[in-house]
């Protein structure tokens, strides 16, 4: 299986700061809001809260966000590929089409492997392995 693109973004809004997760799965970005920057996934595990696709250009996109909801700059960005898949985790419903619950990823900062583990209907926790 090919390697697919993966982003972080900092998304500074009137209310502050947060990060979106977006992993490439086939025509979109499949995404998850961070509370916390990729540095502390290292040190913990960290609450993430799916929410709607992206389209792919998000992959290199950087600056106002529509509908006046702020800014964006990518801060990570790198390849993952499924360690394992798992039709229990990583997806906002069953229809997901991201079925992975260990992730390779090979970025600057966010490097080997993690999960994504769903805690409750749009609630996951993203941890280092």
């Amino acid at each position: 299986m090919k390697d697919k693109q993966f982003v972080v973004q900092e998304h500074e809004t009137a209310d502050g700061v947060h990060w979106d997760l977006m992993l490439e799965q086939d025509e979109v970005l499949t995404t998850f809001r961070l509370e916390e920057p990729p540095e502390q996934v290292l040190v913990h595990p960290v609450p993430a809260e799916k929410i709607f696709d992206h389209p792919l250009r998000f992959l290199s996109y950087e600056g106002p966000v529509q509908k006046g909801t702020g800014r964006v700059r990518i801060v990570e960005r790198g390849c993952w590929r499924p360690e394992k898949c798992d039709r229990r985790v990583v997806g906002a419903n069953d229809d997901s089409p991201l079925r992975v619950g260990r992730l390779i990823l090979e970025g600057t900062i966010l490097s080997g492997t993690f999960t994504l583990v769903r805690t409750s209907p749009i609630q996951w926790r993203f941890a280092r392995l």
